[in-house]
């Protein structure tokens, strides 16, 4: 139940559950700038997989997000983003990692970004893995410039 103080069983406050909803794994990046592509994946996230989202997606959104600015590329520290391999693929391309704490995903702004997905979403009802991409995708199409600079500022201000 999602309510303020006195709606209880307000009927827009109650959703029903799924015991076992659609989900999907999704990439996104993030600047002071705004949003970038999303990535659905289709595969757990090893150092290869890493890579291939890094290349494919990553790029494109530093380019969307910086042009040739430069900028500090900030990830957990997952194994997968960590790997040896993973390391000297950003080494290779010239992009600066930021130093971060490993499984430190409250400190992380686009964890909270993907809250704020999440909240968005709160009432949409899609039927299978399709319709809760499109769901994703229109609901982070959304996010703005402002949003993406205000939540940065409060972690590095």
């Amino acid at each position: 139940v999602w309510r303020k103080r006195g709606e209880a069983q307000n009927p827009r406050c109650l959703r029903s559950s799924v015991k076992f909803p659609q989900s999907v794994m999704v990439w996104g990046a993030m600047s002071s700038a705004g949003v970038g592509p999303l990535c659905f994946l289709r595969s757990k996230v090893n150092a290869a997989v890493c890579q291939e989202v890094l290349e494919h997606f990553m790029l494109s959104a530093a380019d969307q997000l910086y042009g040739d600015a430069d900028f500090i590329f900030q990830q957990d520290l997952a194994p997968a983003h960590s790997a040896k391999a993973t390391s000297t693929w950003f080494k290779d391309h010239g992009i600066p990692v930021l130093n971060w704490p490993a499984n430190s995903p409250d400190l992380n702004p686009i964890e909270n970004l993907w809250g704020i997905v999440k909240r968005k979403m709160r009432y949409a009802r899609p039927n299978n893995a399709e319709e809760l991409k499109a769901t994703i995708r229109a609901t982070w199409a959304l996010i703005t410039p402002e949003q993406c600079h205000r939540l940065l500022c409060s972690y590095f201000s």
